[in-house]
């Protein structure tokens, strides 16, 4: 009894060729580079079209018919490069850079466009709904999953790990050794790299049929239909006989779907990046405007508070160079006024806090055992509990100071006393270091610091990055709804041709074409 299997609307075929070459898979990594390159930008492009996708199936319940044919595109030249590079080994002829399928190459995909689709299935199926597969292909195909190729570029990201990657190259080295790829060898990989891309294809939204959890092994999709051949254009009151369409692998005819010239490629892709990058100013601006919005302390953007100590004399910072070139209108309407704050872990320990040109703090600190802090550390778990990581902290040997630290004239601004201390500068051109010692100039000191500033123009630089993002954001959107509306616009079917026009008579009585 045959075994009953609901055909899948998204249709992988593959044919291995007869003979192929020993040695050639162990350089197609680099023959495959130029494809790389493109497939990175494609993968943009499908994400970008994907994300378009999802609002007007949100809307409308339909894919927008010329971004579908593109993201299939996408899909279907990827499964080439797959098929001739590291995901199969199947070929040794060169894919063609083409997002229509090409009837001549043994690689083909197809996915027919669907008329509607599930408005709330679009919420939940590409991340949800889909989990199950993702974890069963993590194992199967690589720890990347399939459609995290597109985030490295599109290249051979899903035999990144796996069973996959294990099976091709067990087939590599049979070719090298034996000149032959075992034949149920390939069924099986081919029936791996097809789960993949059914999936991906439910993960982008291209339909609303759940993925089956089989491998349908084989060359010819033994899981799908046939795709069917456009219907038969008619013209001048009688029915012009169809084209056959060309067979690919197994016999099954494809089409090409809508044309999408070369430039209307680049539109999309440089579309995407714009798209891609208004998002990232977008993102930026929306950083910014949060940080004015709830990271500040009165009208000082602060930081959170570290634990600093040592057993030495002094805590400093590392150098602060700041160099604007005389034009001090950057300092004061960029970073405005800065603060220090300090709060002992003592209550009754009298602390001094101060800064300093560089070069005045080293020549005190020159022969005195203090801590260099580099950087406050990659984390915190709040006030008084800071972690400094084994690179933030420099020590410095030496001995005690010559002199308390209030006996100096080297300060710019300065603060002493016991309890929370807080001084406030307004910064100027030059290398400072801030400087945090006993009052006393005693050993052992502990507190907890932050520091902060006015920052005056953070809302306008906000409004920049939002202002940026807005262009950007117009100008992809128009480059990728244009090139899609065009893409749409294919030419008039052939049908039968109109009679020539009839001859016009010249003035000698001889006719004129």
């Amino acid at each position: 009894m045959t075994e009953h299997r609901e055909p899948y609307p998204v249709r992988v075929d593959a044919a291995r060729d007869p003979a192929l070459s020993r040695g050639l898979w162990l350089v197609k990594w680099l023959l495959l580079l130029p494809h790389y390159v493109v497939l990175a930008f494609l993968w943009i492009g499908f994400v970008v079209v994907s994300v378009i996708a999802f609002v007007a199936i949100l809307v409308t319940g339909r894919y927008p018919r010329p971004l579908f044919d593109y993201a299939v595109g996408v899909l279907r030249w990827t499964w080439r490069v797959q098929h001739y590079g590291y995901g199969a080994l199947g070929t040794d002829r060169y894919p063609p850079f083409r997002l229509t399928d090409d009837p001549a190459y043994p690689a083909h995909l197809e996915v027919p466009y669907p008329e509607h689709l599930s408005r709330g299935l679009v919420l939940v199926k590409w991340w949800l709904l889909a989990i199950p597969h993702y974890l069963i292909l993590a194992v199967l195909v690589g720890g990347g999953l399939w459609l995290g190729a597109g985030g490295r570029g599109g290249d051979d990201g899903w035999a990144a790990g796996g069973l996959l990657t294990l099976l091709v190259l067990i087939a590599g080295i049979a070719l090298l050794f034996t000149g032959r790829y075992p034949p149920s060898l390939y069924d099986f990989v081919i029936g791996l790299n097809r789960w993949a891309l059914r999936v991906a294809a439910y993960a982008a939204l291209m339909t609303d049929r759940y993925p089956p959890f089989r491998l349908d092994m084989g060359g010819t999709d033994p899981g799908t239909p046939a795709v069917p051949p456009p219907p038969a254009p008619s013209g001048g009151g009688a029915t012009a006989a169809a084209p056959t369409p060309p067979a690919g692998a197994g016999g099954h005819p494809y089409h090409p779907g809508s044309t999408w010239s070369a430039g209307r490629v680049v539109a999309v892709v440089i579309g995407a990046v714009l798209l891609t990058a208004a998002t990232g100013f977008g993102i930026g601006g929306a950083t910014l405007l949060w940080a004015d919005r709830t990271q500040r302390d009165g009208d000082f953007l602060v930081t959170p508070w570290a634990s600093v100590s040592t057993d030495g004399y002094a805590i400093t910072s590392d150098s602060i160079e700041l160099d604007v070139r005389g034009s001090d209108w950057v300092l004061d309407d960029f970073l405005g006024t800065a603060r220090i704050e300090v709060d002992p872990s003592s209550a009754d320990e009298e602390l001094f806090v101060g800064i300093a040109r560089t070069a005045d703090a080293d020549r005190y600190l020159a022969d005195v055992r203090h801590d260099v802090v580099r950087d406050l550390g990659p984390r915190w778990e709040g006030r008084g509990n800071r972690w400094l990581g084994p690179d933030a902290v420099r020590e410095v040997d030496g001995g005690a100071p010559a002199a308390p630290p209030g006996d100096q004239d080297i300060w710019v601004e300065s603060a002493t006393g016991r309890g929370e201390l807080s001084l406030e500068w307004r910064p100027a051109d030059g290398d400072w270091t801030v400087v945090l010692m006993r009052a006393d100039g005693a050993a052992d000191l502990a507190a907890d610091v932050r520091v902060g500033a006015t920052v005056p123009a953070l809302p306008g630089l906000a409004a920049a990055l939002f202002g940026i993002g807005g262009v950007l954001l117009a100008a992809g959107l128009v480059l990728v709804l244009v090139a899609a509306r065009r893409s749409g616009q294919t030419p008039p079917p052939a049908g039968p041709t109109a009679p020539p026009p009839a001859p016009v008579l010249s003035t000698s009585g001889g006719p004129q074409g």
